[in-house]
């Protein structure tokens, strides 16, 4: 299905970005992991490489395999962040300006589920909500 195979392009395209920014400047993510996550730098930089290999693995076309275990990492990784954009929002809206505010951050965490759902659709790991093909 070509939708799926465009999914996978931007889903690869995203990832690939987001991963080269938690490695190119991983302050701003530092800055947002949740005090109960040990070695903060350690770990964003580590989500960076994941992301960048979650990129590589749902942008490729030769090896479903590959491409279904990119899926499902992104999508455990979508889960996984959840907690960060959480820390992100109480953060933001505990500064006196309110950082970036209640209008930016409902949506982000609003669309999460969307972020889960989207790399297991794209890699044909799920048809839902869709009917499945036969």
């Amino acid at each position: 299905m070509r939708v799926r195979r465009y999914s996978c392009a931007m889903l690869a395209m995203l990832y690939a970005l987001a991963g080269a920014l938690h490695l190119i400047i991983p302050a701003p993510f530092v800055a947002i992991v949740p005090d109960w996550v040990p070695a903060p730098a350690s770990v964003v930089m580590l989500t960076g490489l994941a992301e960048i290999a979650g990129a590589a693995g749902i942008g490729q076309s030769w090896a479903p395999r590959l491409r279904i275990a990119a899926g499902c990492g992104l999508s455990a990784y979508a889960l996984c962040v959840w907690p960060a954009n959480v820390q992100h929002m109480l953060l933001d809206l505990a500064k006196p300006e309110h950082g970036l505010g209640l209008a930016y951050h409902l949506p982000r965490l609003a669309f999460q589920p969307v972020l889960i759902w989207w790399p297991l659709w794209a890699a044909n790991v799920t048809a839902w909500p869709f009917r499945q093909q036969t």
